[in-house]
């Protein structure tokens, strides 16, 4: 038997590497706190779930889905983004309800991408935007992110010969793993400079209800023309701690929804019509459990902040997301402190070098730990290291 190359050519998943070291501790009978997943440990709003139960007792929702959607969710994403951002999208060609945002991420490039075409990929960054280019035949090209420069992609360096190959430019923001956010005025640079060269800007923003200090993120789709040259992803998963129900949307140039709407109805058969139900649930319902959710996170955030600070990490308090990228010790590049920590005191992190070479230096941890968990990991971490302190930039 023959395994492809192209499945040969990927290296095993981030989180799977992890999850195997810490399962092997585990099974050692040692405890392991683990700070490393980005996975929602509040449960989903119960009104929510409600919505599920009544949709789950309707047999005309036992049948096959549609690929494309229930109309009514592909309304309700429309009217959220109308009151959220003020965008206003057709949602029966500018809307896509996706199975969780991920699934459309990896797919879109075998939309655009032909064997040796080019995509921009951030570095660090969520490692589906290289792996669906890869998969589809084409390049990615890093673009390095540096904390010198906010952590935006510097696109004026990039030489005439990559964009002259180049179908999709991939942004993220508020980011995954550094936790950086853009604001307007960068996507409308963003989108000029995607009209210029005929990329299409595929920006992933599930993380834009998760903020801190009264931040309000922004959407792509605010951009002056940003339908013309782009889709943003988006997901249930993190705005209504939704990752097991697999939901989330594409919005923005039809030309691209569509071209995924067709991917999709030759390679799946939907979405279950009862999650789609709960999603409807969740947008027109009571927006009240985002604000209750990010009243968490923002203090665990401040606590992790404060002890990492303490122990001789540099961080950027992060004005939204759920996570926190904190420089490692000098003495230390990120697999080997991240090693430290889980042979040393059981505390598990995501080393930045996972999210690709612009990530070494770096760890990232996640507010999405109980926090009892939370309390028992920061304990550990305080008496790993004493140090000068620090104090978190803002």
């Amino acid at each position: 038997m023959k395994i492809a190359g192209r499945i040969e050519q990927l290296k095993p998943y981030l989180f799977v590497e992890i999850n195997k070291k810490i399962a092997e501790k585990k099974a050692r009978g040692e405890d392991v706190i683990s700070f490393a997943i980005g996975d929602p440990d509040i449960p989903t709003p119960a009104h929510i779930i409600d919505g599920l139960c009544k949709a789950a007792q309707d047999p005309a929702n036992h049948q096959y889905p549609e690929s494309e959607g229930l109309p009514e969710l592909r309304q309700a994403i429309a009217a959220w983004y109308q009151k959220r951002f003020d965008v206003t999208l057709d949602p029966d060609t500018e809307v896509l309800p996706l199975i969780g945002s991920k699934e459309g991420i990896g797919h879109i490039a075998f939309c655009f991408i032909d064997p040796g075409d080019i995509a921009l990929v951030p570095d660090p960054a969520y490692p589906v935007y290289a792996i669906g280019t890869q998969l589809a035949g084409g390049r990615p090209y890093y673009m390095a992110l540096k904390e010198s420069n906010g952590f935006l992609p510097e696109l004026n360096g990039i030489r005439d010969y990559v964009l002259e190959k180049t179908k999709l430019l991939w942004l993220n923001y508020p980011n995954n793993p550094t936790g950086a956010v853009a604001e307007l005025d960068f996507f409308n640079r963003v989108v000029e400079f995607a009209g210029k060269h005929e990329i299409l800007v595929c920006h992933d923003g599930p993380y834009s209800e998760v903020a801190f200090d009264g931040y309000e993120p922004v959407s792509l789709m605010q951009a002056e023309g940003a339908k013309d040259v782009g889709v943003e992803f988006h997901s249930f998963s993190k705005s209504y701690n939704m990752t097991g129900w697999r939901i989330g949307m594409v919005v923005g140039n039809a030309k691209a929804v569509g071209a995924l709407r067709t991917l999709k109805s030759n390679l799946d058969s939907g979405i279950p019509q009862a999650i789609q139900y709960m999603a409807i649930e969740a947008l027109n319902g009571p927006q009240d459990c985002i604000s209750e959710h990010n009243n968490t996170y923002q203090r665990r955030r401040d606590l992790i902040v404060e002890v990492l600070a303490n122990i001789g990490l540099e961080v950027t308090l992060p004005k939204a997301g759920l996570y926190v990228w904190a420089k490692v010790p000098e003495g230390y590049n990120s697999v080997d402190f991240t090693a430290a920590l889980i042979d040393q005191i059981g505390v598990a992190v995501t080393p930045g070098v996972g999210y690709g070479r612009s990530g070494e230096g770096y760890v990232r941890l996640s507010l999405t730990i109980p926090d009892a968990a939370l309390v028992k990991g920061l304990s550990r971490l305080s008496g790993w290291r004493n140090t000068r302190r620090l104090t978190p930039k803002r």
